[in-house]
């Protein structure tokens, strides 16, 4: 019977080592609320504008589900995966064009004195280093109605299929990172169709980004930079179009950012520069800068404003001004419940090139939380939010 239990018992202890060093985590997030947007293109989808009201998913954050676990492999090694879904709370449907695992899915090795190398569909180091600290976006819950025209410089939905990537740990303050996503095309990466220079070869969209971050007390400085062949070629498909500018089938788009950030008590302050290049198969490329400015005040552990400033402009083959304010509210219930309340203002200026059309103004970084254009005669829209989030 001693031997028994004692058998019994060291069984025990050794299945308890074991579930200790291995785990797979449940987490998510579900935003929801109601908008309402002035000025947008009518029901006839050409002229005039009207306003819209609506029910609205992911805006201070994409709705979405997810695991991640790790294993501990001795010696300060671990294996690493994460498989995360995104999806709309209004009605159920998958994001990211219906992919299961369309946010993230990827799995690696982390070394802690070292870094991580993992294998995947993975975010671009403009989103882990611009987009998540240095913008107004990723410090309020202005999210993504403040994030830049269709997310074109990769400060948010910047996720690359086929990605081999680097993350460095801390090294006194600095880290670095480096992605490379293949093409998986039969051919060379951005290879035109055979006969043509029009068409890409399908699936030969390649891309890599690079980056580095310093950090230092309550000061931090970033920078990173991103290159795409044939974004459209991308499955689901980058974001490329800036409200009604057009830019034709895009061969390259090309992408480089600077931020800091400043945290003095409850107050934090960032700024933010972008610079994206769209470079057309035909015709001439446009450049489009971006120059933010935020700052979030914590008036309670559970009450916080922010408020943050974008002036955007295009130029080479179209011309055209963007002014952007956002403004928001916060109040958490507790540590993962929060309500809260969102003003986006917009003003855009300037005609397109060669034409009499006026450019028009279009919040919102992409898929369902992007609205149409201001419509013909608006050149301005006023977002307004109310909206809860939960975090498991």
């Amino acid at each position: 019977m001693n031997k028994k239990i004692l058998t019994t018992a060291i069984l025990a202890s050794i299945a308890g080592v074991a579930h200790a060093q291995s785990s797979v985590t449940l987490y998510g997030v579900i935003d929801a609320g109601v908008n309402y947007i002035s000025n947008v293109k009518n029901s006839n989808g050409t002229t005039g504008s009207s306003h819209q009201v609506s029910y609205g998913d992911g805006v201070a954050q994409g709705s979405r589900w997810g695991l991640r676990g790790t294993e501990d492999l001795g010696g300060g090694l671990k294996a690493i995966f994460v498989l995360e879904n995104g999806f709309n709370s209004g009605n159920g449907t998958a994001g990211q064009g219906g992919a299961m695992f369309g946010r993230q899915a990827f799995v690696g090795l982390t070394q802690s004195n070292i870094g991580s190398l993992t294998f995947g569909r993975q975010y671009s180091l403009n989103t882990d280093i611009l987009g998540s600290q240095y913008s107004t976006g990723g410090n309020t819950v202005s999210g993504n109605w403040a994030y830049h025209f269709n997310d074109i410089d990769q400060l948010t939905s910047s996720r690359i299929n086929n990605a081999v990537k680097f993350q460095s740990v801390n090294f006194a303050g600095f880290t670095f990172g480096a992605l490379y996503g293949f093409s998986n095309s039969t051919s060379f990466a951005g290879a035109p169709a055979t006969g043509t220079t029009a068409n890409p070869i399908a699936g030969s969209s390649r891309a890599y980004s690079f980056g580095a971050n310093y950090g230092y007390g309550p000061f931090s400085i970033g920078a990173a930079y991103f290159n795409q062949t044939y974004p459209g070629q991308t499955t689901p498909s980058t974001s490329t179009t800036i409200s009604n500018v057009t830019q034709g089938t895009l061969r390259d788009l090309r992408s480089f950012g600077v931020g800091g950030r400043y945290i003095v008590g409850p107050a934090t302050l960032w700024a933010l520069w972008t610079n994206t290049l769209l470079s057309p198969i035909a015709g001439s490329s446009t450049l489009y800068n971006a120059y933010e400015a935020g700052g979030k005040y914590a008036f309670t552990p559970a009450l916080s404003a922010g408020l943050g400033y974008t002036y955007s402009r295009t130029s080479g083959s179209q011309t055209a001004h963007w002014n952007q304010v956002n403004a928001s509210l916060d109040y958490a219930l507790s540590k993962r419940t929060d309500v809260y309340g969102l003003v986006s203002y917009q003003d855009a200026s300037g005609t397109l090139t060669g034409s009499s059309t006026k450019v028009q103004a279009q919040i919102g970084d992409s898929g369902s939380n992007i609205f149409q254009p201001s419509g013909t005669g608006s050149q301005d829209q006023v977002a307004v939010r109310v909206g809860i989030r939960h975090k498991f």
